[in-house]
């Protein structure tokens, strides 16, 4: 297809051999460019100044300012012109040499208008499928987030759909899956994306607090309600009144406490500790657990009742691993995100890329998100390797001897999460209620990881 006859870009003649300046001009204009002519360097950057031009043609030689002087002028204007040098055979160096600082092509006098056109139809094609490339981009983009949720699987463009549904609805939601698969990062999408955006969005981690702490988060306390308790406090269920609570590891909630749970979701009601003002909430629920709330339930750890009232939308966020084809899109997400931050340039080699592909990520999006913002800051140049990610996972992981094989990434994170479990129990002397808020998870999830790790005192 003949580019030209499709659209007219602007295009800008530096000439000062006034016959060939006029020939040229004559050519292209009769081909179907849009062309400015003039004849020298002084007059052409007050141009380029006021005007975008698609591709800018000089002489490298010119009276009053150098071609190199020029180049200089359209990148910093504009960076995606396409530039071409017209030269005489004795300066074809300097022609290369400004093809290295950004120039498109160049053409050496005397050359056919023929040769010309072709090589401006190439630079506009390029810009064309530059443009074509940005905008799909921009769709792609758009079309595989959800704010900051990022997936193109079929699973995550299922789970945009829901969320979507569920933002226009004031039903309570459940949102299930493991540590790490962005739990906390849906809840918040849905509260921003409903008619209650105006209004508090109210965290509380319901593992991190001991059952008195818990109840008073929650419901608030008077003065004197309990030792230390020496002003009234409002609970998170006042403070997020009109918007939306978000109860995170709902599954470790006292039985104590989700008798009183359960009555603020069916009467919007509920009286702070120690005191016998009823106070009355309008508020969405939004909960998260990793555990399985149905065999709580068969177990009597957690009230039917109150998962039933909890569950009336529930949303279950794939692992990692079930959905590998979203990989690329957060990895290229989190390199851009810690370039930008670190102020580098770091991109992943192929082999680093099919080993994280590879890897089945037990700590999910939690886990790539880290690994990829250590190897950003600790490679040493712009090029991650295997070697990186495997560096920057932890301390003295990296090769058993040279030219011996590599340790699976997945060994090295679990020798790597073993070792810290131990230096925090012992830093902590055992104390597993302090240890597992040190290290930010429930005490039965920290009780998970030491019989998986198979570790005793």
């Amino acid at each position: 297809m003949n580019t030209q006859t499709l659209i007219k870009p602007a295009i800008l003649l530096v000439e000062d051999d006034e016959i060939l300046r006029i020939t040229v001009y004559d050519a292209l204009v009769k081909k179907g460019w849009a062309v400015t002519a003039v004849e020298d360097g002084a007059e052409a950057s007050g141009l380029i100044m006021k005007n975008d031009y698609y591709i800018v043609i000089w002489d490298i030689r010119l009276p009053k300012k150098s071609g190199i002087e020029i180049l200089k002028e359209v990148k910093g204007v504009s960076p995606d012109a396409g530039v071409i040098m017209m030269t005489a055979f004795g300066t074809v160096e300097d022609a290369v040499e400004a093809m290295k600082r950004g120039a498109y092509d160049y053409i050496t006098k005397p050359f056919s208008i023929e040769d010309l056109a072709l090589r401006m139809e190439k630079i506009l094609e390029h810009q064309l499928l530059k443009r074509d490339y940005q905008l799909l981009k921009a769709q792609t983009e758009e079309r595989y987030s959800l704010f900051n949720i990022i997936g193109r699987s079929k699973k995550m463009q299922a789970l945009f759909d829901i969320i979507e549904r569920v933002s226009r609805i004031d039903s309570n939601v459940i949102v299930m899956g493991e540590s790490g698969t962005g739990k906390g990062l849906v809840a918040s999408v849905i509260h921003q994306s409903s008619v209650r955006k105006g209004k508090p969005f109210i965290k509380v981690n319901c593992a991190a607090l001991t059952e008195t702490l818990l109840e008073s988060e929650l419901f608030g306390h008077e003065r004197g309600a309990f030792t230390g308790a020496i002003k009234r406090r409002y609970g998170r269920f006042e403070i997020a009144d009109g918007g939306t609570l978000f109860l995170d590891e709902v599954g470790d909630i006292p039985p104590s406490i989700q008798v009183k749970l359960l009555r603020v979701i069916q009467e919007h009601e509920f009286e702070r500790v120690g005191g016998e003002e009823t106070i009355k909430v309008d508020v969405r629920l939004i909960s998260a657990t990793k555990m399985d709330l149905e065999k709580l339930v068969a177990e009597g750890k957690f009230r039917e009742d109150l998962f039933y009232r909890l569950k009336v939308i529930p949303i279950l966020l794939p692992p990692l691993r079930d959905r590998k084809e979203d990989m690329p899109l957060l990895i290229e997400h989190f390199l851009k995100s810690f370039n930008e931050k670190l102020k580098r340039a770091a991109r992943l080699s192929s082999e680093a890329l099919k080993t994280l592909i590879d890897y089945d990520f037990p700590g999910n999006i939690r886990e790539l998100e880290n690994i990829i913002e250590r190897a950003v800051a600790l490679s040493n140049d712009e090029v991650i390797k295997s070697t990186d990610l495997i560096a920057a996972v932890g301390e003295g992981s990296l090769i058993a001897e040279k030219g011996g094989d590599l340790p699976s990434l997945k060994g090295v994170l679990s020798k790597t999460e073993s070792n810290h479990l131990l230096r925090v129990l012992e830093r902590t002397g055992w104390n597993k209620v302090e240890a597992a808020r040190i290290l930010g998870i429930s005490r039965k999830s920290l009780w998970e990881k030491l019989k998986y790790h198979r570790i005793t005192h």
